[in-house]
């Protein structure tokens, strides 16, 4: 994992230089720019996500069927599931994708800030707008951005996923992500204010830019399914 650390800092002080270059030097502006690269680099992955948890919404009925088929035989039915799942190019973990790619760049950046002081000349090169980005922010203002934005882009989210209609299942499904639209960003919120402010802003950033993605996304999506039906 130390590899990833030392790219991170190797990636971020280039990000530094740069914004050094032309004329406004900031680590703050870093980790945005950081976050921006990242998001483009995984929107792929993202589309995938959004395109497999449409059409696996629209798998529903055809699932329940095979459920209520074969409720005797799960062997069978998760066979049938899953030949369903392949028939229509349906990726059940691609929803997992760009979570799991994440997970050590958030570790590596952790990590990075918490030893910010070893390779920055001056202390103020840590400061950012109001807050120090290796520390965390006790005024409370990223955490309530990183709350508001995970909750913005979980409702676009759940908005792009059709209705389930008087399917049981989808029903169930449908009501865990409207409890996930309340529950993450308050997990969000609380993570973004334990942890370093540098880390709050990237959560911030990530948010806003998903949001972004994410309408350009749901619009394309809904431009297919409308070519489709013609």
């Amino acid at each position: 994992m130390n590899i990833f650390v030392q790219w991170m800092t190797t990636l971020l002080k280039w990000l530094y230089d740069i914004t050094a270059l032309i004329g406004i030097p900031s680590y703050g502006i870093a980790i945005i720019l950081l976050t921006i690269i990242i998001k483009s680099i995984i929107y792929p992955l993202t589309w995938k996500q959004m395109a497999s948890m449409r059409k696996t919404a629209d798998l529903q009925p055809k699932m329940q069927e095979i459920q209520k088929k074969f409720k005797n035989e799960p062997e069978k039915m998760n066979a049938k599931v899953m030949e369903l799942y392949k028939e229509n190019n349906v990726n059940p973990a691609a929803g997992c994708l760009p979570l799991i790619i994440q997970l050590p760049i958030f570790w590596a950046l952790y990590k990075t800030l918490a030893s910010f002081g070893n390779y920055i000349t001056d202390p103020s090169q840590a400061q950012f707008l109001w807050f120090n980005l290796t520390l965390s922010d006790k005024t409370f203002i990223l955490p309530i951005l990183s709350a508001a934005t995970t909750f913005l882009q979980t409702k676009l989210t759940t908005a792009a996923t059709p209705s389930a209609g008087d399917n049981s299942s989808a029903a169930a499904m449908a009501s865990t992500q409207k409890s996930m639209m309340y529950i993450m960003p308050l997990f969000m919120g609380y993570i973004t204010y334990t942890v370093p402010a540098g880390l709050g802003l990237y959560f911030v950033v990530m948010n806003v830019v998903s949001v972004f993605q994410q309408l350009y996304i749901n619009r394309k999506l809904e431009k297919e399914k409308e070519k489709a039906a013609a």
